[in-house]
């Protein structure tokens, strides 16, 4: 710039606002505002483009002149808009910041100004008319952006200033009124931050300050306001926030505001965005090595109420990151930490990590203790941490909590807290035992456990809180300790570990939950009901894991056991509707049938001596499809005992409805749901695939290797056409009670229901030779071809019987229709002549004429 530009510039800052030039037009660069004006809320426009100018100028000659004159005119700038920022001239205000912030590096004087036009930003803006909002919305987003963007600068003021501006978005503090214009909403701001991308920006700016504290700090104050809302949290997922932060935990922080902040962060992120990626981005060594130190570090050295916070809200964290399979838990050494310091207070160790140490009844010592019982199930779903949870002798610190109170004992927790520690203790059992069985037998668990449902179901007084999620349903009784003992008998039974079940039975289990199961059956009130319920279906799915595929055990199950499953089956059917469990007492009923009983001859005949059977078919008479399968699969397996056809056969349902009748109504129930093809009358259509259900139809034939079975191979097993042709097949379909007409043909069908099969299954070998382009040989090719035509003719001689059976129930219909008819002709015949006679006796003459005619009129009239 010459020396007479600078010298007119000069003459337009001067005092006053006005030049000495003889101009005619005089344009000032700014409009300075009077402290009445200021006071009084008044807001002169300004030409910021003059400003911009002056900003954008250079003279290497006067540059220290120029430097003068354009911080003088960014001061007297910040003076005029003192009051809040219009949104017409947020644009031009935020390149006018963008130019002082560009001058730093080289004329640091700059900084003051670039941070008071930074003060600016952070207060309310205006807005002349509503449209304002709508129509700047585009300038403010992208003005705001430009705060992430200014991070880089090297300039520590500036950046504490940006952080402290970004954090007024929160607390905007209404200024006075302003002539002519409005304050806009502190949510419009915060929303136009959003919009910009602001957080993935701040987020971005944490590379450059690895060395300095204060700015770090600024920083994660700014982003932990930031990560309150949705949108900033997937811009800073996507700027890989969470990885970048958890790694700075560790940073040396004297005020502890660092990991406090920090912490906060991640939870924002984990509630607010995709928690997938957030657990993906925390999964890497680096950021476990930093959690691992932290939490040892609070653990360790954390004494205060807000360090315990602190340590257990990292413990959460990690038990999330944990979640994930691929996370280095093991490696990283914190799977081992973390078993150490759940064990350390039950069994004695020499680890200088916890020498000396001891939780107190406070209640974050309490929550750690749950949280670190927590993450040992998650802990143990990886097997590579089995052999660290067996030298952390976590099964013996588990079972130190599977007792029974013990009177006048100084216990470390209350009541209600070891309580609570107890029943956890029991559900992290159910999930560790069943991987380490050997230390499991080696602490006597089956002994442990038994002596311990003993004391559930004795009479000693025990005043439960059932305050905590375990203890749902189990205040003022024993019913939780109960419930979470049987979780684990089941969990450990259903290994079928041949010598945990045999010690279990030795140790007379059996007679143990039978007894138990009566108990409960009078012992318990309606508040109770959905414990004891469940209780009661463990109890039968722990009795079906010893029993079966052992005779001697079913003896042992005896008449006992049986009354206890004839009690169950006798329940109200609308309590099955009620929400409380009877659905899944009745399946492990079921299911206690099929291995407690099936097999052992004396506990069938009783069963059947007590009417099971019967109350079996009320069962499957009430149409629950999800019961349907596992009923007529008991009812084939109970079919082959000799005594079993006559109880089928004596029983009636509703309408004195026969067992056969309700089994081929089930049949053609069935099928409607299957979508196989019949007509109004029930009989086959396509007789070349008469079994075919739509599902086959969309599916189509398609080449699969021989281990691999077929889709009318599946066919037989996902439906229960094939255990209802068992059935009637045993109980011979010739000698079939009470069926109708439609039953008789949809029977015809049932009764060669293996033949139409084996035909549909070689119809599809047939079809899948020919989709693979394979000839057999002619005497193979002449076979199948017999096969098929031979499979053609069942179905059409299914169709013939079914037509004439139809035909004759016709003819049958019609004869009995004729007999109705003459039988009420006859009726009323005999009512005319009576009347005719009343006439004859009342007149006392008689015309045979007269009498014909009154009675074919009376017959018509009636």
């Amino acid at each position: 710039m010459s020396t007479g530009e600078a010298a007119g510039t000069a003459e337009l800052l001067e005092p006053g606002g006005r030049t000495k030039s003889s101009s005619p037009r005089q344009i000032p660069v700014v409009s300075v505002v009077t402290e009445d004006e200021s006071e009084q809320g008044v807001l002169k426009p300004m030409d910021l483009n003059r400003v911009i100018k002056l900003l954008e100028e250079t003279d290497e000659v006067n540059k220290n002149d120029l430097e003068d004159k354009q911080l003088k005119c960014v001061k007297k700038l910040v003076q005029c808009y003192q009051n809040g920022l219009p949104l017409r001239d947020l644009a031009q205000m935020f390149k006018i910041l963008n130019l002082c912030s560009g001058k730093i590096e080289n004329q640091p004087l700059f900084v003051d100004c670039a941070c008071d036009v930074l003060k600016l930003c952070g207060l309310p803006f205006l807005k002349k008319k509503a449209s304002d909002e709508i129509t700047y919305a585009e300038d403010t987003a992208n003005s705001i952006a430009l705060l992430g963007d200014l991070m880089k600068i090297p300039s520590s003021e500036l950046r504490i200033q940006i952080c402290k501006c970004i954090v007024d978005f929160y607390h905007a503090e209404p200024k006075k009124h302003i002539t002519g214009y409005q304050q806009v909403s502190s949510s419009y701001k915060i929303h136009m931050a959003e919009v910009g991308g602001l957080a993935k920006t701040v987020v971005q700016s944490m590379a450059f300050l690895e060395n300095q504290l204060v700015e770090k700090l600024w920083v994660l104050k700014a982003l932990q306001h930031l990560s309150t809302s949705e949108v900033n949290c997937t811009f800073m997922t996507k700027a890989q926030a969470a990885s970048t932060i958890c790694s700075h935990l560790n940073d040396p922080d004297p005020s502890g505001q660092l990991l406090f902040r920090s912490s906060e962060i991640l939870w924002n992120l984990l509630e607010k965005s995709s928690k997938e990626e957030i657990i993906q981005q925390l999964s890497n060594l680096e950021c476990l090595l930093t959690l691992k130190e932290v939490f040892k570090n609070l653990f360790m050295r954390g004494f205060s109420h807000y360090d315990r916070q602190l340590r257990n809200d990292i413990l959460v964290i990690t038990t999330i990151i944990a979640q994930n399979p691929g996370a280095p838990m093991v490696e990283s050494g914190f799977s081992q930490d973390l078993i150490l310091f759940a064990t350390f207070s039950e069994v004695k160790s020499q680890n200088p990590l916890v020498k000396g140490l001891k939780l107190t009844n406070s209640y974050e010592d309490f929550e750690l203790k749950k949280l670190l019982f927590n993450i040992i199930v998650i802990l143990c779903k990886d097997l590579a941490t089995t052999q660290l949870l067996v030298h952390g002798k976590i099964i013996l610190a588990l079972f130190t909590y599977v007792k029974k109170p013990e009177k006048h004992k100084i216990v470390e927790w209350s009541a209600a807290q070891h309580e609570e520690l107890q029943l956890h203790a029991i559900a992290t059992l159910s999930s560790v035992a069943p991987l380490l069985v050997e230390e499991y037998m080696l602490c006597q668990g089956n002994a442990r456990v038994l002596a311990f449902l003993e004391w559930c179901e004795s009479e000693d007084p025990f005043m439960s809180q059932g305050n905590s999620f375990h203890g749902t349903g189990g205040r003022g009784n024993k019913f939780a300790q109960m419930r979470y003992t049987l979780r684990l008998l089941r969990a450990m039974v259903y290994l079928e570990e041949e010598a945990i079940n045999k010690d279990l039975c030795e140790k007379g289990l059996i007679q143990q939950l039978i007894g138990i199961f009566k108990n409960t059956i009078s012992k318990h009130s309606e508040k109770e009901e959905a414990i004891v319920l469940e209780i009661q279906s463990d109890i039968l799915l722990i009795l079906s894991g010893l029993c079966e595929h052992h005779v001697n055990r079913k003896e042992t199950f005896g008449t006992d056991g049986v009354n206890i499953i004839l009690h169950v089956m006798r329940t109200d059917p609308k309590k099955l509707q009620s929400g409380l469990g009877y659905n899944v007492l009745l399946f492990s009923t079921l299911d206690s049938i099929w291995c407690c009983i099936l097999g052992c001859y004396p506990s069938e005949d009783y069963f059947l001596e007590k009417e099971g059977i019967f109350l079996l078919l009320d069962l499957l008479a009430l149409n629950h499809k999800k019961f349907c399968n596992l009923i007529l699969g008991i009812m084939v397996e109970f079919c082959d005992n000799p005594k079993t056809t006559a109880h089928v056969n004596a029983w009636r349902g509703k309408k004195e409805q026969t067992a056969a009748s309700l089994l081929i109504k089930l049949w053609r129930r069935e099928e409607k749901e299957l979508g196989v093809k019949r007509d109004k009358n029930g009989k086959i259509i396509d007789t070349k695939k008469p079994l075919l259900t739509s599902f086959q139809e969309e599916q189509k034939v398609m080449p699969l290797p021989a281990n691999c079975p077929t889709v009318a191979v599946m066919d037989v097993a996902e439906n229960i056409r094939a255990k209802i042709y068992a059935v009637l097949g045993k109980l011979d379909f010739e000698k079939l009670p009470g069926l109708s007409a439609e039953d008789f043909v949809t029977l015809c069908i049932i009764h060669r229901y293996l033949d139409l099969k084996i035909g549909e299954i070689w119809n599809e070998i047939y079809e899948e030779i020919k989709l693979e382009k394979l000839r057999p040989v002619s005497a193979d090719a002449k076979i199948l071809e017999a096969i098929t035509t031979a499979s053609e003719n069942i179905g059409k001689m299914v169709v013939s019987l079914q037509s004439e059976m139809i035909e004759s129930q016709a003819r049958q219909d019609v004869q009995n229709e004729q007999k109705v008819y003459s039988k009420e002709l006859q009726d009323r015949w005999q009512e005319a002549r009576e009347k005719c006679t009343y006439e004859y006796l009342r007149l006392g003459r008689c015309c045979s004429h007269i009498c014909i005619q009154m009675c074919c009129n009376y017959i018509q009239g009636r």
